[in-house]
């Protein structure tokens, strides 16, 4: 079985339990391990019954960011609405029969969107992907809103390769997406690598070697 089909199989039995009025699954991992592209996937498979909520709807807007001083440090978890992100995991857990709104962070313009993703009542697949998922502090709650959380791992030196074209796809030169690598992805990184053992599973990427959007 491919590590994909296992994922698919995992999803599944999930879904089938028969106390499973809506699962939420969470995708965890470093910044470009590919938690995104996973989470495509897996809602193609399981269509209009499948949504996906990316955590980074949450990151707080530039110009908060900067009346924080923590603009150079975008994407650490204290840039973040941790606790606005447990609200909204809350809701979809409990609010099943009408629509619920989440952010959705437009990397066209480093912001966040308000009310950019209905989850509607048919959503009974929510896919939460994001760094910060097995974190503690602010962030603790959401591994118990979570019904099994993965860890997606791929190779560092994988990651960085995607990492630095991804931020030069939206406008960084090759050397500030390499400082921007050094200085805030990889610290990132390893915070959000020593969270592995509270995963439930671990999804092996590198031999996907599919470049994560």
């Amino acid at each position: 079985m491919t590590e994909f089909n296992e994922a698919l199989a995992r999803a599944k039995a999930l879904l089938s339990r028969e106390d499973a009025e809506r699962v939420i699954l969470g995708l965890a991992g470093p910044p470009g391990s590919g938690k995104s592209t996973l989470a495509a996937r897996l809602a193609v498979e399981f269509g209009d019954t499948a949504i996906v909520v990316p955590m980074d709807g949450f990151h707080l807007a530039d110009v908060e960011l900067a009346r924080l001083d923590r603009r150079q440090r975008k994407g650490a978890p204290d840039t973040f609405d941790a606790h606005g992100f447990v609200a909204l995991l809350r809701r979809l857990r409990e609010e099943t029969n009408h629509i619920v709104y989440a952010p959705f962070f437009d990397r066209r313009i480093e912001e966040p969107i308000a009310g950019a993703i209905p989850v509607l009542p048919e959503h009974r697949l929510v896919i939460v992907e994001g760094n910060y998922l097995l974190c503690e502090g602010a962030w603790s709650p959401v591994r118990h809103l979570l019904d099994e959380a993965w860890f997606v791992q791929t190779e560092a030196v994988l990651r960085h390769g995607w990492l630095r074209d991804r931020h030069i796809s939206f406008g960084r030169t090759p050397a500030d997406a390499q400082a921007w690598i050094a200085a805030t992805d990889d610290p990132n990184a390893r915070t959000i690598e020593a969270t592995l053992p509270h995963a439930d599973w671990v999804f092996d990427n590198t031999p996907l070697e599919v470049d994560p959007q």
